[in-house]
């Protein structure tokens, strides 16, 4: 293994003390380093708070900023952050209108979180609200275990929720919200080669020269199936075709349409897979009215994407729309 870095004890906290010199006009960190939050919050503004194992840049410091997130929280790479760091974010954001936090689907995501929350909420100091994201269709629906995973699909609901919370909008309407968005993405991925993590210096899982893994998670997890690698074309209709039966529903929709690089793909392939997936989708009679293509929700150096699709109607479009000021994303 050969990658840039003094150790991998010190790889996630090395990333973001240069993140934060690199975008120090937009954010800063929070006391004693445990989170990164906006350099200026707005006044009376409902906090918007996520956060996630390191390994997934730009994901999720990478939307703190305007429009978007108020602060992310960081732990080692692919580990939940722990409860006080949540508790410091939400202490430091929430300036009375409490705060939305917004969490990807894993053990320990959801239940350090939910931790945070509850101390937050003691003696009725803080008024929190959850966002639970489980767009990875690659996971079968169960009413036992975690179910789905949150995966590229996080990226919609920060960027759609952030927009409308830095309208005005109160806690309860943004629960609403990133719950209805949630509930209209689906995401899927596919990967040809896995991730290399620092601490163990091996690849999560090895393919054949001739193999592809569908169905990955942003954690190097495998897929859902490993089969004969084949043209783009093919692997594309095969992801699309899936997310398209799990909506249960062909007709006339509107959609996002957000082709993501897991961390090893070129931008010449994603935009490849997206022209790909665009015709896919129109030959179904969906249309695609807005579109992101590029490397945002990382699994390390994973070689591999994953295509999310959101259903929208106008309110979404708009608040897709809405000026966003952060280190990654920014219109």
């Amino acid at each position: 293994m050969k990658k840039f870095m003094n150790s991998a004890g010190t790889l996630a906290q090395d990333c973001l003390e240069g993140f934060v010199a690199a975008h120090g006009d937009i954010v800063l960190f929070g006391e004693g380093k445990k989170h990164v939050r906006r350099r200026v919050l707005t006044p009376g503004k409902v906090a918007i708070i996520s956060g996630g194992g390191a390994g997934h840049e730009p994901m999720h410091t990478g939307f703190v900023g305007h429009g978007m997130l108020d602060a992310a929280c960081t732990g080692h790479v692919f580990t939940s952050p722990t409860p006080g760091q949540i508790l410091a974010a939400i202490h430091e954001t929430d300036g009375g209108a409490g705060a939305l936090l917004i969490v990807k689907n894993y053990d320990g995501d959801v239940m350090n979180f939910e931790m945070a929350a509850e101390m937050a909420m003691a003696g009725g100091a803080h008024r929190i609200e959850t966002v639970i994201v489980n767009d990875d269709i690659a996971i079968e629906r169960s009413v036992r275990g975690t179910g789905r995973r949150g995966v590229a699909g996080t990226l919609v609901v920060e960027k759609i929720a952030g927009a409308a919370a830095q309208a005005g909008a109160n806690l309860r309407e943004l629960k609403e919200l990133g719950d209805a968005v949630v509930a209209a993405t689906r995401t899927m991925g596919v990967a040809l080669k896995g991730t290399t993590v620092p601490q163990t210096t091996r690849e999560t899982f090895v393919l054949g020269p001739d193999e592809m893994e569908v169905g990955v998670g942003i954690h190097g997890e495998p897929g859902r199936s490993r089969e004969q690698m084949t043209d783009a074309s093919a692997v594309v209709e095969l992801i699309c075709r899936r997310i398209l039966e799990d909506f249960g529903s062909r007709g006339e929709q509107s959609i996002l349409l957000f082709v993501n690089g897991l961390g090893g793909t070129p931008l010449s392939e994603l935009y490849l897979v997206f022209g790909l997936a665009r015709s896919f989708f129109e030959g179904q009679g969906v249309t695609i009215v807005r579109s992101l293509v590029g490397t945002y929700v990382t699994s390390l150096d994973m070689a591999g994407i994953s295509i999310t699709v959101t259903i929208l109607d106008d309110r979404l479009s708009g608040l897709w729309d809405a000026p966003v000021l952060t280190a990654s994303l920014r219109w």
